[in-house]
């Protein structure tokens, strides 16, 4: 398991994480807007590269989604985005009228 996360806060991650969120706020857990984090689509505790753009992705973190109310990069944990049941609905009851 990587130990070694000092990277993650650094600068090239925080400019990484910024652009990242600048193209699109879509949390590819929930699908909804307004993600605040990215996470590693790949984790790096399974060989994941750390600083690849191709591997990262936006998320809703700590505060969850504000629509459907998930704790996305909670349930996403260290498994890869294939093991986590991502939200497929054909309307969004959540989004209001």
């Amino acid at each position: 398991m990587a130990t070694d996360r000092a990277e993650l806060t650094g600068y090239q991650f925080r400019q990484l994480r910024a652009r990242i969120l600048r193209e699109s706020d879509v949390c590819i857990v929930c699908g909804h807007g307004h993600a605040d984090a990215v996470d590693h689509i790949h984790p790096v505790s399974k060989g994941g590269a750390r600083l690849d753009p191709d591997n990262l992705a936006p998320i809703h973190g700590v505060a969850g989604c504000p629509i459907c109310l998930r704790r996305c990069n909670n349930e996403k944990g260290d498994r890869p985005l294939a093991d986590v049941v991502q939200l497929h609905t054909s309307v969004d009851w959540f989004a209001g009228p």
